[in-house]
């Protein structure tokens, strides 16, 4: 019998698997007795907490400072540089957090983030690495991480689609000087993954068509994802990226890149594309899908019929994985991961 890790790379190498791999994320799945049982019955757990690289911007100051607003949490962290300082406001919400401030508030701050950009420095961790993948054990697969495609990190990250919006017109020439410092920092990571103990990474994601368009994707993502694919590919490493939105409109562009899987794609009702469709959209990728959020309201029946879809796309052309990548309902998550993996297991 194949371990959970096993499965996962077997699908990500093309190959045949004893059963359909079943992932979820580090954080999505509380430790309980459930979670023993499903991880029993062969559920993966995806951790993507732990860098084979370190990242340092030596000369800036970073604080973060803990506060009430209102009686809801707030967390403000100032990044401060010998050219100024920005600051970011977030409330935390469970496993995730609201941004309520960005970074990027006004001209002068170009400045400040390229400063950041300009002054970051990679170092190897590989020996750690190594030692959190033994430890972890064969129903953990670790993922790595290059960082967010730079054009979106600005967008979303950094100033918001509002402020973007007016900076794109009024001053794109200092956006695309930020961005193609970022793209130089990817550049550096590029050989750090491809050289260290990794099996594959992701190259950003949440790319969404409404926002980014397919002509900004096809200008400011896929010649990076190809870039890097090329130099993954030399050391036997796979890349995807975290496409969990509408694809259609740029499913052609994915489908001549150099990504080797798509993460986090959820297929129709939640999105523009069933699992049938993005199979045959992308024929030399594998699907490491995110099951529909939308579902898990659903009835039991309705969850396993959509598993039992899945499981029979996946045998047929052993190009798919079935992962969990968002929250799900406190009081259906048990019942609903029990169901899947019930079918995936044959019961």
């Amino acid at each position: 019998m194949m371990t959970p890790r096993e499965r996962v790379l077997a699908v990500l190498r093309g190959e045949r698997t004893d059963k359909v791999p079943f992932t979820i994320y580090e954080y999505k799945i509380p430790h309980c007795a459930v979670e023993r049982r499903l991880r029993n019955d062969g559920l993966c757990i995806v951790n993507r907490g732990v860098s084979p690289y370190a990242t340092s911007r030596p000369g800036c100051g970073v604080e973060s400072a803990h506060y009430s607003e209102n009686g809801r949490p707030r967390v403000r962290t100032v990044y401060r540089t010998p050219v100024g300082e920005v600051d970011e406001v977030s409330e935390p919400a469970g496993f995730t957090s609201w941004s309520l401030r960005k970074l990027f508030r006004r001209p002068e701050d170009y400045a400040v983030l390229y400063w950041l950009e300009t002054h970051t420095t990679f170092a190897p961790a590989y020996d750690a690495y190594r030692a959190a993948e033994a430890w972890m054990g064969e129903d953990v697969i670790l993922r790595g991480a290059v960082g967010l495609t730079p054009l979106h990190q600005i967008m979303i990250m950094w100033m918001g689609v509002e402020t973007f919006a007016v900076e794109w017109a009024d001053r794109r020439d200092e956006v695309l000087k930020l961005e193609a410092v970022m793209r130089e920092n990817r550049r550096r990571v590029y050989p750090l993954l491809a050289e260290s103990p990794i099996t594959h990474a992701n190259y950003g994601g949440n790319e969404v068509p409404e926002v980014m368009g397919p002509p900004r994707f096809a200008e400011f993502c896929v010649p990076l994802y190809d870039e890097c694919a090329t130099l993954f590919h030399q050391h036997g490493k796979w890349l995807g990226a975290h496409l969990d939105g509408n694809n259609a409109p740029w499913a052609g562009l994915v489908a001549g890149s150099g990504l080797d899987y798509v993460e986090a794609f959820t297929p129709a009702p939640d999105t523009d594309m069933t699992l049938a469709a993005a199979l045959a959209a992308w024929p030399d990728k594998v699907i490491w899908l995110n099951f529909p959020s939308s579902l898990h309201l659903a009835s039991l029946d309705v969850i396993r019929r959509t598993t039992r879809e899945f499981v029979d796309l996946a045998r047929q052309t052993n190009r798919v994985i079935i992962g969990i990548t968002e929250d799900m309902p406190e009081d259906r998550w048990q019942g609903n991961l029990l169901a899947i993996s019930d079918v995936i297991n044959g019961r």
